[in-house]
């Protein structure tokens, strides 16, 4: 079973979609789970989770709406205003949803290192854990150091953290970024996904070898019942294809055992998520 842990979908919109920036070109058209289910057949991969990617509840209402269509989605990171002051309805009004395993908020954008910290958001976090769901981490680098001090308020709350937290591969620098989250590894209850990797190296000439050190870090730090493999398909493709990504972590974790390698390519998903995926992609 084979599971891809973090990918979106979009229907683009030049107005709204202002993050797709101009050297971005190849994203600035739809993607949507037709096309992403060839990729996951030709590469072997069995279902996915698609992750929001606009903050609206029109988002997370618009995954969900296709992962009803397509079986091979087998649950849905979405959006819901964790600040405000009906969160524990709305809440409930998405726990109806049987696919809808978690939300995440683009706190990378943010223009306050420590919004995590933040009173509302913090309240709205600690609801989570009542109605089972997950919470992923977009932040860059430079925000962990508050997301240590916020996964340390949250022990029984499960968390991913996206992308490694961002770190820059292309410039090299990663004593620091190791320096941050090895603490934050050492929180039980936070996982982390092997994804994004090659959009923060050089889109152009990235080599794998310049992005090895990284995932030995999360690797001795989380070990590998708490790594995701995740395409972060079609983000990826300003760099390379969804093969392409999918071979580098392959060829990373080649000299681990067949089991190890089947936690990190779909087993950690299956947990983490509470995914319930048949192995050809649909509900089980």
């Amino acid at each position: 079973m084979k599971i891809d842990a973090h990918q979106h979908f979009w229907r683009y919109d030049e107005k709204r979609d202002t993050w797709i920036t101009p050297e971005m070109a190849v994203l600035k058209r739809d993607f949507l789970p037709d096309e992403l289910c060839a990729e996951l057949q030709a590469n072997g991969i069995d279902a996915c989770v698609a992750v929001q990617a606009r903050q609206s509840e029109d988002e997370t209402h618009f995954l969900l709406e296709l992962a009803d269509r397509f079986p091979a989605i087998g649950g849905v990171v979405g959006w819901v205003d964790l600040r405000a002051d009906n969160l524990r309805e709305r809440l409930e009004y998405f726990a109806q949803f049987r696919k809808l395993r978690g939300f995440r908020h683009i706190v990378q954008s943010e223009t306050d290192d420590r919004f995590l910290l933040q009173r509302e958001f913090l309240r709205g976090i600690g609801m989570l854990e009542e109605f089972g769901f997950t919470y992923d981490i977009l932040i860059y680098s430079r925000h962990l150091p508050a997301a240590i001090e916020f996964v340390e308020k949250f022990p029984g709350q499960n968390f991913a953290l996206d992308h490694l937290a961002k770190p820059e591969i292309k410039s090299g620098e990663i004593k620091e970024w190791a320096t941050q989250v090895k603490p934050l590894a050492r929180a039980p209850n936070v996982w982390c996904k092997l994804s994004g990797l090659i959009t923060e190296a050089d889109w152009k000439r990235w080599q794998t070898e310049a992005i090895r050190p990284y995932l030995d870090v999360v690797l001795e730090c989380f070990g590998t019942k708490r790594l995701m493999f995740g395409s972060d398909w079609p983000v990826c493709l300003l760099a390379g294809s969804y093969r392409q990504v999918k071979q580098m972590i392959e060829d990373y974790l080649a000299d681990l055992s067949e089991c190890e390698r089947e936690l990190v390519f779909g087993a950690n998903a299956c947990r983490f998520y509470g995914l319930e995926v048949a192995v050809d992609g649909s509900a089980a």
